[in-house]
């Protein structure tokens, strides 16, 4: 991730855009349960949401240096920082009772990997668990906002039969101005 993007992700905006426009959201369009696993927190403001509504969260975090900063920062909390790659994350089978990834689709470098993430988070959620998630709009701005950056947007037109095809039903998708919103179920 570059600086810039970086800098955005851990600013007071983000901080607001996620309490007055994330959170309502989410908490209408899913349950998040006991456990709930977080796939890329990235500097972790959407972390500080999700660990006070759940009793235990877990993060995964690729990049070795905000997965170290976050765990420190959350030493002690109901948080579990794990640095691993969330398409082979090795976690347990059926275990969360939601997933989540929030902004961070378009950073995993190509659509198979995309799509090996989604069948990983199928395997690690229970029976009912809820994945929750939106990413970035493919646009000029966004971009411009990845200059030098892995950027892969996710095609809203063909994400509902790719979450489809690794098991996910109950699919939602809203496209709005610069994002788009998911969520899907686990049969």
């Amino acid at each position: 991730m570059n600086e810039m993007h970086l800098e955005f992700l851990a600013s007071p905006e983000w901080a607001k855009m996620l309490e007055t426009d994330l959170l309502p959201w989410l908490l209408e369009v899913a349950d998040l349960g006991d456990d709930v696993l977080e796939v890329g927190p990235g500097p972790g403001l959407t972390t500080d949401l999700l660990r006070q509504r759940t009793r235990k969260l877990t993060a995964l975090e690729l990049d070795p240096e905000l997965s170290a900063a976050l765990a420190a920062r959350l030493a002690g909390t109901n948080v579990e920082v794990i640095h691993a790659d969330a398409t082979e994350s090795g976690l347990a089978s059926n275990r969360f009772s939601a997933a989540t990834c929030f902004s961070m689709l378009h950073h995993v470098p190509s659509p198979e990997l995309q799509d090996r993430l989604f069948a990983e988070l199928h395997r690690m959620l229970r029976p009912s668990g809820a994945f929750v998630a939106t990413d970035s709009v493919d646009s000029e701005p966004i971009r411009m906002f990845h200059v030098d950056d892995v950027f892969v947007p996710v095609d809203p037109d063909t994400l509902g039969s790719r979450l489809e095809a690794v098991g996910f039903t109950d699919v939602g998708i809203e496209v709005a101005d610069y994002q788009v919103r998911f969520n899907a179920t686990k049969p």
